[in-house]
């Protein structure tokens, strides 16, 4: 256990940050699946904000930049596609 007021406090808030990643990244996951399941037109309206959700976890450091680019490219393709 921790001594330390210091490494109280950053077990405190080392707990907050990775709920919130926890939820940011699962939310970015269900959007993910709904527009792999939506039709062309609902797909092309929600592409940009799911992009715009995968871009901000890769510039919070919750996924990698290239993972965050494979998806989007991905995404992009299944669009174009339908």
């Amino acid at each position: 256990m921790a001594n330390h007021k210091s490494a109280l406090k950053r077990i405190r808030s080392n707990e907050t940050k990775r709920l919130r990643n926890r939820y940011q990244h699962k939310t970015t996951r269900n959007a993910i699946k709904r527009l792999r399941e939506a039709d062309k037109q609902e797909a092309e309206t929600l592409f940009p904000t799911v992009a715009g959700m995968i871009d901000k976890l890769a510039k919070r450091n919750i996924i990698h930049d290239n993972k965050a680019s494979n998806l989007k490219s991905k995404l992009a393709k299944h669009v174009a596609a339908l």
